[in-house]
């Protein structure tokens, strides 16, 4: 069965075959929707893995049969009945004796993917069933596939194994999943059954040979106890969380097998390499990688810190919060901080923090006699955003650092430079095959109105070495290129001119490397409005929402392809334009620092970039950094969130006369606020209200003069967007009409017509007619108690809260977890929602919650977004009041 939190959105991806409710009733699959999955996963954690069945609502509970899964031998229920022969129409791969290599794989349960991997390496592969004894066959090497269950209802299976590799002339062997629990049993170990075992696609996995961990994904219930292991044997990996077994490997002969997948489909594939492995080992050569080593680091002593100075468009307070938190992590590994940044309202130089503060502009010759005076170790340049990305390539060029033997932490410049510089990054994009937009850089106005003619109108027009995107924009005809050309090059020598893609998905990566080349995705996110809108500009949504598995990871390899190609060490982030029909995408640009998207991945997940990042400048492997929200599993691993957030900008575009409120590749906004919900519409609906106090939610509030007004803000992007949305349904719109206006994907404006709907429906009841399961759906939509009250007929919002309380509709209290609750959390990162049966943190029946104790407690209230009149002062008097 299939139990999800939501019910199946409308569907609307260009690759659909069928909807998910045909798919289920197809393969004879019930699926319930509105269980809080959070609260059912903490259930079994805390319990176990326990037998379950579903029963229709009206039927009696023993009409239907409680099957118990560990009785049965499910393998030889769905390992197939005869031997089937695959062969490979790539270029045949030849074994020991010139033959094409012939494969014997033991159907246990195999996935599709593991026969499309051997067959993309032009073997053949024999398939037989799991009980079949192969001693009579010709074969160069023996795999042992994956399956369900109980690792000793195959006793069959275990000794052919057994008989196999006791053979003096054993071919190599290699074991996936189930096929290690196998392998393991014939070798000697021992199985047991794991409390609820190991799942999902986010498990970090260490090599034991090299110590380098993998993110791999897995689905089992039984491991190998790792003190059975025999003689001659040892663990191939080691699961970097739960020290569990995930492999063994015999010391001296070609047998090996891990307990993950490999070949995951559509990911990730990390350590797909092991089939390569397995057949370079059945050609006969040995493995390359025998011990284990970490490159050795300097440990620096005294460390200089760049900020970013002032706050400005595009470099506002997440500056504040990096920097802070690379100090902490600078703190606890004994480190000496000197601070430069002249921004007073920051919480970063505030007394307790840095060591010593220069209250000093962030520019080359004033960081030179900082460093004359302080005589630093190291310098860390990306917490300080483009502001300390400038300053520290222009010091590096200089000569300024290789004089006073300050070493750069972290990113080397080297990899900066590549970012910045678009025909570097071009070129290095180019080295790797990967996808970039058509493009030239120019370094003179005549030169760029050359290359955009050469490409052909529209192009965009990128400066580098720019923040915020300052200075870009559309051409759509020579005369406006030039003038584009012309502002670009006022404050940067170089302008990239690319084809333009406006219209596709944007679609971005927060990606954490270390000096050990142990690499991770964090968080991926995505934007609301279509690639034109510049993402500060943009609602964006994290996790992605419309995106496949497949095109998932598509990216995500590539993300981490290009940060390993580059050399960044610490963290960075990595933006694509997706085709929105088809799986066509090019990589806009590589960010190598901490960004305004980095802080908000940092809260969304409630894992410390910042504070990783700082620990991995300064030479830390990643594996061996603890999460700070679970505080017993490792920082190299990829967060599961099971909530989605939505950050929303915020403009004070009113208070300049003669500015236009078009949005653009340029930022305008001033500040954004994050929002968390189980589902988009009641993110999306808080996000409203929060980045704009006088509005409701998703529902008209801006009177447009006419159709025409609404139309116009449809096709070029406002600040007054959503407005323009909700007007639209209100005059009654369709999706399908709204999308080819505004490019925005179906997937999300299906989503607010939901809302719009339902408000819709609202309005014919009152307050005594509305039922506590409308009243319910209502708040899970994100409606505010003052919103149904409108909606009611203009019912009062107080009556409205004493109805909903009377009626038992409540909020609960979730977490953000990294973990999605598989390990206990420990953050004081909450939100509240009305989808949810259980809260996370104990809520008192008065009301009153209390964080893990009972003592009197004082509320602090912050001031909301940025905005004109109220910046990062507000926010640095708040922390000094805690």
């Amino acid at each position: 069965a299939l139990l999800v939190a939501e019910s199946p959105p409308a569907p609307c991806h260009w690759n659909l075959t069928h909807t998910l409710s045909d798919w289920l009733k197809q393969h004879n699959v019930p699926g319930i929707y509105g269980i809080d999955t959070r609260a059912l996963t903490k259930h079994i954690r805390e319990q176990g893995a326990m037998l379950g069945k579903i029963v229709p609502a009206g039927a009696a509970e023993s009409s239907v049969p409680q099957v118990n899964p560990n009785d049965l031998n499910l393998v030889a229920e769905v390992s197939l009945k005869e031997p089937r022969l695959f062969v490979s129409h790539a270029p045949p791969r030849q074994g020991k004796d010139g033959k094409r290599m012939r494969i014997l794989a033991i159907d246990c349960g195999i996935k599709a993917n593991i026969i499309r991997y051997f067959m993309s390496k032009g073997v053949e592969l024999l398939l037989v069933p799991w009980d079949y004894d192969f001693s009579g066959e010709a074969f160069d090497g023996l795999f042992i596939s994956n399956g369900p269950g109980d690792p000793t209802q195959c006793q069959k299976t275990i000794g052919h194994l057994r008989a196999l590799i006791e053979r003096a002339d054993a071919p190599p062997v290699f074991g996936i999943c189930l096929g290690n629990q196998l392998l393991a049993l014939a070798a000697g170990c021992t199985t047991f059954k794991m409390k609820y075992g190991n799942r999902g696609a986010n498990q970090p996995c260490i090599d034991t040979r090299t110590g380098r961990c993998y993110i791999t994904a897995q689905n089992h219930g039984f491991a190998v106890d790792p003190a059975s292991i025999p003689q001659g044997w040892e663990q191939f990996f080691v699961n970097a969380n739960d020290a569990t077994n995930e492999g063994i490997i015999h010391k001296t002969r070609p047998f090996f097998s891990v307990q993950f997948h490999p070949e995951a489909c559509a990911g990730p594939t990390d350590t797909d390499f092991l089939f390569e492995m397995f057949l370079r080992r059945v050609h006969g050569e040995h493995a390359e990688v025998t011990v284990s080593y970490r490159q050795p680091t300097i440990p620096a002593r005294k460390v200089l810190l760049l900020g970013s100075g002032g706050l400005s468009i595009g470099q506002a307070g997440e500056f504040d919060y990096s920097g802070s938190q690379a100090i902490k992590a600078l703190k606890e590994m004994r480190c000496e901080v000197v601070l430069i940044n002249p921004n007073i309202a920051t919480v970063q130089t505030s007394e307790g923090m840095a060591d010593r503060v220069y209250f000093l502009p962030v520019t080359p010759d004033v960081v030179r006699s900082v460093i004359e005076r302080e005589r630093p170790d190291g310098i860390l340049l990306q917490f300080g955003g483009q502001t300390a990305l400038n300053c520290g390539v222009a010091l590096d060029k200089n000569g300024v650092l290789a004089e006073f033997g300050v070493r750069v932490l972290g990113t080397p410049v080297e990899a900066i430079i590549a970012t910045e510089d678009r025909e570097i990054f071009n070129a290095k994009l180019t080295e790797i095959n990967e996808r970039i937009a058509e493009g030239y850089p120019a370094s003179t106005v005549d030169d760029a109105v050359a290359m955009a003619a050469k490409i052909g109108f529209p192009v965009i027009m990128r400066a580098a070495f720019a923040l915020g995107g300052l200075g870009s924009g559309f051409a759509h005809d020579e005369e406006s290129a030039r003038a584009l050309a012309t502002q670009a090059l006022i404050n940067s020598p170089q302008v990239l001119v690319e084809r333009s893609m406006k219209g596709w998905k944007e679609i971005e990566y927060e990606v954490v490397r270390d000096c050990n080349d142990n690499c991770i995705t964090v968080c991926n996110m995505e934007n609301f409005d279509p690639l034109g809108v510049h993402t500060g500009e943009s609602i964006v949504i994290a996790p992605s929402q419309t995106l496949t598995d497949d095109e998932y990871h598509m990216l995500r390899t590539t993300a981490i392809k290009v940060v390993r190609h580059l050399g960044i060490v610490g963290e960075c982030n990595i933006q694509y334009a997706l085709n929105p029909q088809s799986e066509e995408y090019c990589i806009i640009e590589v960010n190598a620092r901490l960004s305004r998207s980095s802080a908000l991945a940092s809260k969304a997940t409630g894992y410390p970039l910042a504070y990783v990042a700082a620990r991995l400048a300064m030479g830390e492997n990643l594996p061996s950094v603890r999460n700070s929200v679970t505080k017993t599993t490792t920082a190299c691993f990829e967060p599961s969130m099971d909530y989605c957030v939505v950050k929303f900008p915020r403009w004070d575009l009113n208070k300049f006369k003669g500015v236009s409120a078009g949005l653009g590749s340029a930022m305008k906004s001033v500040g954004e606020v994050m929002s968390i919900g189980r589902n988009f519409q009641e993110a999306m609906q808080k996000a409203i209200r929060m980045a704009a106090p006088g509005m409701l939610g998703f529902q008209p509030l801006t009177t447009f003069e006419s159709d025409e007004a609404i139309n116009a803000v449809l096709s070029n992007a406002t600040d007054q967007r959503v407005d323009a949305l909700a007007a639209a349904f209100e005059r009654g719109d369709s999706v399908a009409s709204i999308e080819a206006a505004t490019k925005i994907n179906p997937w999300f404006l299906c989503k607010l017509h939901t809302i719009h709907l339902l408000r819709k429906h609202l309005q014919k009841r009152t307050l005594q007619t509305i039922t506590a399961e409308e009243m319910l759906l209502a708040k899970q939509q994100g409606f505010s108690d003052k919103q149904i009250a409108i909606a009611l007929g203009g019912a009062d919002d107080v009556a409205v809260r004493r109805h909903r309380k009377e009626l038992g509709v409540l909020p609960v209290v979730k977490q953000i977890d990294t973990l999605a609750a598989e390990f206990p959390a420990q953050t004081n990162y909450l939100y509240m929602t009305y989808n949810g049966t259980m809260s996370d943190q104990p809520v008192r029946k008065s009301g009153v919650f209390r964080l893990n104790h009972e003592a009197p407690s004082t509320m602090v209230l912050g001031c909301g977004a940025y905005r004109i009149g109220s910046p990062g002062g507000v926010g640095w008097g708040a922390v000094s009041a805690l």
